[in-house]
Order: C-alpha cells, then structure tokens, then sequence
C-alpha cells in the first residue's frame, strides 16, 4: 500500500494548525444489527483519509510541530489477539500498524486515556469534530480535566477548541491524482453493471433481479460495497426519488430507472441510467429522455474552472423549464417564459432537486458549495481537481393539465465528473447515455 498520500494530508493539516496543537480523530464503531450479528463494518471517511488504516476500535492523534520539534502521528488500535483473529480475522496490532501505515507512534487503544492527558498538557488547542459525537466530546472532557488537575505544577489545558472537520472538508474537496483513478475505476465498474443490467432486463423481470446483476458486477469486479442502497425503479416507481424497496415487477412499456454505484477502496461511484424495459422508447418516453439529456448536455458545457457551481444547476435547470413549456407540462398562458417558470419555481412540480453533487470518499462528499469567505456566501467557483455529479431529472405524476401520456414517466441521467485545468472529464462515460445507443445494447 501507498502510504505517501496519507502522510501527505497529515502534513498539510499538521502545517495548517497552531504549532503544538493536538488533533483527534476516532473512526466509526461498529453497529450490531440484531443478536449477535453486526452490520458489514465501514470506517469512517475523515479517518481513513488521513491514515488510510481500516480497522475498527482506532484514534488518530495528530500533534503540530512547533520550534524545533517535529510533527507526529499517532494512532491507537486494537491489540494483537490470537485467539480473536481466529474468530474475526487478522489485526495489525500497535506495532504491526506503526511499521505498515507509517506513523510516528502506535500505542494499544486501552491507553488512549492516559497518553492523551500527556499529549494535551500545555498544548495550546485542540481540533476534533465539535459536536459530532457525545462519546467523544465527553472523552475530551475527561481528558481536559485530567489535565487541568496538573495545574499546581504548571501544566496547562488548551484554551481554544477547532472544528477539525471543516478543516478537512475543504481538503476532501480536491482529489489527488491516485484518488482520481479510484474513483475513474469505481465509475468504470459501476458504468458495466448498469450495461449488464440493461442486457439483463426485459418486460416480467422483477426488480430485485435486476438489482442483484447490479451487486453481482460490482462485487466480481472487486468493488468492496454497492455505494448506497441501489434504486432500481420501474414505472411510476421512478417518480419516487429514493426509492429503493425494489420490489415490484416490470412491466412491458415501462422505463426503468436505475440509480447505483459501487465503492472501491473507500471511493463511491454515483451513476443514473434510465431506459425501457422493453428495449425500444415510446414516443412520449423518447421526448422526455432528450429533455433531460440536453439539459446534462447545457450543464456540461459549463463545467469548467472558472465557473460557478451553481451554474450546472441553472444551465439544466432552463433546458427543463424550456421544454416544460413547448410540452404542456406547463401552461404557456399562465408562464409566459423560462424566467417566469424560475421565477415562481413552477419547475419543480417536475424537477425538484438539484443538478449535482460532490462525489468521493463519501457519495454526498464532503466539501462547502458555498464560498464562504464572500460576504453573502455565493455560490464558489469550480476548480480543477473537484468531482462532482451532474443528474438532471424530470418526473410526472398525473395531475390536473398535465397530458396523459407523460403520466407516471420518470427520468434522471447522472454522471460523475472531474473538473480538469482545461475543461472536464465524465469519469463514468462507459455506461450508454444516448437513447439510440441504449436501444442499440438493449438489442444485443
């Protein structure tokens, strides 16, 4: 393994911290799901970031260099125990995890209490994630006042606390070269599943069938976990946006609306494809599909450096309102133009979410849309490196006005995108978009 990158994103957030200040940061726990029977364990994202270590039961503590002392990074985890690996598999242990991972220190996560009273003696902050977890913060109590019991020999507490996680947000936001070909990875593996998906379906099929082609393609492939709980959708399925029961049965004329992505080595996918069970579009079908297309297409060409986040979400979101308009989804007589349909926010009767989303570590990922350091926090300008998704839908549920032969359509594409100096790059271009090429698989 690549330890380099980790121990890159401690030094950066080491040299952006008050020298001598402690950082710390615990990983997920594990969950029990009923009896004695957990669920699948995943570690927490910030964690793995910084340490790329995997195991459950550790803490990172991170200590700014300050004078002539240099940085250090410390984790806690669990001992080695032979007759525990026996029953729940292998365990670096302190050492094993110290040589492997390269930190500075590695101590048994038992005496996490006792070496964090020394590390946080006379350190002049703390950073943790503030607020995020009532075990931790309470632990952070105990150690302060263990601490602070110090004081008749002169040691100090730290006076000034830092949300350490708003730190690391805004590092999550840009992906580095080798998180970059994860996640191109991850995407090209998810793009396969929705073709194998596509292939696989045909009018009677259930659901939950095409589901496990998802999780079969994702899983051969050496992807980890599906991303989040797929969202296979038939029908007037589609037009529930999370919906995941899976479970209802294909019908002949019916488009199916697949939202699945995998995750591989900690990154996530994000990919939506929409297409007809029967493998030929209706005419209805067909003009709502090139809707939604050209409004990715109209968010696309925006997507560069330089622009504005909030950019991708208006270009779509005018192609949308637009063809709304010319389809009779919206009354030309009451919305006499785009600006007005935006304006009064009629749209969203059929378009009501946003246009996209940072993608990594984390499906929703970390990382502000806003800048933040501008008075009004407008929207932040995009910038190489960033990963986002772009996923305009419409979806029509029947309703007074609204013509009959869209009733019960529902239709989003999604892709994953990264920002390039000269442009971008669709990450998940493998995965058919164009609604000749799907009918073109579909036959195949």
């Amino acid at each position: 393994m690549n330890n380099a990158p980790f121990a890159a994103r401690r030094a950066r957030l080491c040299a952006a911290m008050q020298p001598g200040a402690v950082a710390i940061l615990s990983t997920a726990p594990e969950v029990q799901r009923n009896s004695d029977t957990d669920y699948p364990y995943r570690h927490d994202s910030y964690f793995y970031y910084l340490s790329g270590f995997t195991e459950p039961d550790s803490v990172l503590v991170l200590v700014a260099g300050h004078g002539s002392t240099a940085a250090q990074a410390i984790l806690f985890c669990r001992q080695k125990n032979v007759e525990r690996e026996i029953w729940d598999g292998f365990r670096h242990g302190p050492e094993g995890a110290r040589i492997a991972f390269g930190f500075d220190a590695a101590f048994p996560i038992e005496e996490l209490d006792t070496e964090m009273a020394r590390l946080l003696a006379n350190a002049p902050a703390a950073y943790y994630a503030l607020g995020h977890s009532a075990a931790l913060d309470m632990q952070m109590k105990n150690w302060l006042l263990a601490v602070r019991r110090q004081a008749r020999t002169g040691v100090t507490a730290p006076t000034v606390a830092h949300d350490l996680l708003a730190m690391l947000d805004e590092m999550r936001v840009f992906k580095d070269d080798g998180e970059q070909a994860v996640m191109l990875r991850a995407a090209t593996i998810s793009g396969k599943a929705h073709e194998r998906a596509m292939r696989f379906s045909k009018p009677g099929v259930y659901e939950y069938e095409i589901e496990a082609e998802l999780l079969h393609e994702f899983r051969r492939n050496g992807a980890q976990f599906p991303a989040y709980t797929p969202i296979v959708a038939s029908g007037a399925n589609a037009c529930v946006l999370h919906y995941n029961a899976n479970n209802g049965q294909t019908r002949d004329g019916d488009l199916v609306l697949i939202d699945a992505g995998c995750e591989l080595d900690s990154y996530a996918a994000d990919i939506t494809r929409t297409y007809p069970v029967n493998g030929r579009f209706s005419g209805p079908q067909r003009v709502l599909y090139e809707l939604v297309l050209a409004a990715q297409e109209a968010a696309l060409a925006v997507l560069r450096p330089g622009q504005k986040y909030s950019d991708i979400h208006d270009a779509a979101t005018r192609v949308l309102a637009q063809g709304m308009l010319d389809l009779g989804l919206l009354d030309k007589g009451k919305f006499g133009s785009v600006d007005d349909v935006i304006a009064e926010r009629a749209h969203q009767q059929f378009y009501m979410h946003g246009t996209g989303h940072w993608l990594g570590l984390d499906v929703h990922d970390a990382g502000a849309y806003r800048d933040v350091t501008v008075d009004g926090k407008p929207s932040r300008p995009l910038q190489a490196g960033m990963v986002l998704t772009v996923e305009p839908g419409i979806y029509v549920r029947p309703a007074d006005g609204v013509p009959e032969q869209f009733w019960h359509i529902g239709i989003r594409i999604e892709d994953d995108v990264l920002l390039t100096p000269g442009g971008h790059t669709i990450l998940s271009a493998c995965a058919p978009r164009l609604a000749d090429d799907i009918e073109q698989l579909m036959r195949t």
